[in-house]
């Protein structure tokens, strides 16, 4: 099962509209089973249910659906964190908007994280939280510390230590090494140093469950009639279960 993170900057009706660009993502994007895509900016959400169509038009053995957060920051510009799933994959079993109110450190996220937890059907792992981050480069280290709160917040609430913290940390690699230990549990990190964009696995079963050098960084830049793409993204597998190891199929 192949995860991944995706900062597609400004993804709204805009950059939809464009043909070569819409049509760029899709295949992008159905290369993975389940995909956190940041920085959703389209407050209709027509577009987004367009591209979602679009997507499941594209191979349609596959269907993907969908769950998106809230709009979410401080001032006019809302983001929203949207995942796409493959339900033939993972079944989404729950799903919250963290409350950032921790008491003398109030709005602490910029974009409070949404957390989402699925049961996975074909792999070693079968439970699976996911926790969505794009930090405010200026605050970037508040928020990275403000993290393990998240994640005490995550075990107490679902009783799980399947946890995984992936998205754009938006700070430099020195800080990420030494507060991405989140305290000293015990996790495991994918990171890309351009990009800042970092996946962490908590607990010894999740880290078992990555496929050895799974885990890569896609960078991608595309100038085409004068539209921009930019896709950063990190990704990793998660071992098949014995019984399903031959269904697997990796894209490259």
């Amino acid at each position: 099962m192949k995860v991944a993170s995706f900062n597609v900057q400004k993804f709204g009706r805009a950059k939809l509209s464009n043909t070569f660009v819409r049509e760029t993502l899709i295949k992008i994007v159905s290369r993975y089973d389940i995909i956190v895509i940041l920085e959703v900016v389209d407050s209709s959400g027509d577009s987004v249910e367009t591209f979602l169509s679009e997507l499941n038009q594209f191979y349609k053995t596959i269907n993907y659906k969908m769950k998106i957060s809230t709009r979410l920051g401080r001032g006019q510009q809302k983001e929203q964190f949207m995942f796409l799933y493959r339900d033939k994959v993972v079944d989404l079993v729950g799903s919250y908007q963290y409350e950032d109110n921790q008491p003398g450190d109030e709005d602490a996220f910029a974009r409070e994280p949404y957390v989402l937890r699925f049961n996975c059907h074909n792999t070693v792992l079968k439970d699976l939280v996911m926790i969505p981050v794009h930090t405010k480069p200026d605050d970037a280290e508040r928020e990275i510390d403000e993290l393990y709160d998240v994640f005490k917040d995550v075990k107490k609430k679902w009783k799980t230590k399947n946890i995984m913290i992936l998205g754009d940390f938006n700070a430099d690699g020195a800080y990420l090494s030494k507060a991405i230990y989140l305290r000293s549990v015990n996790n495991h990190t994918a990171q890309t140093n351009e990009f800042d964009l970092m996946i962490v696995v908590y607990g010894d079963d999740m880290r078992n469950a990555v496929v050895p050098n799974s885990a890569k960084s896609f960078d991608l830049y595309i100038k085409f009639m004068e539209c921009l793409l930019n896709v950063y993204s990190v990704r990793f597998s998660l071992d098949m279960s014995r019984h399903n190891r031959a269904a697997t199929v990796l894209w490259n």
